[in-house]
């Protein structure tokens, strides 16, 4: 099958935190073992000790955020990034 992980890069560092600050059924997280949907924020979570260049060498971006799929139900983790980027 398929993985659960993906990264994508938002318009701006605003719409990044825009989106964690307001999603409600995915959790905004650093561990990624449950079966529940989590976002990261690489540049803060995972990767702070990189060097600004090479975070950025490495894709590791302001605008990056990083989701694992959990096991809720595909429209409601749709919906909630969709209401999350709309606020």
């Amino acid at each position: 099958g398929f993985g659960g992980m993906l990264s994508f890069e938002v318009d701006s560092e605003e719409t990044a935190k825009k989106v964690l600050e307001g999603i409600e059924l995915i959790q905004f997280a650093e561990s990624l073992g449950g079966t529940e949907s989590l976002l990261t924020y690489p540049v803060t979570q995972t990767h702070p000790d990189l060097k600004p260049e090479d975070a950025e060498r490495k894709g590791i971006t302001r605008r990056l955020l990083r989701l694992s799929v959990g096991i809720e139900d595909t429209d409601d983790l749709i919906a909630d990034l969709e209401q999350a980027f709309n606020k």
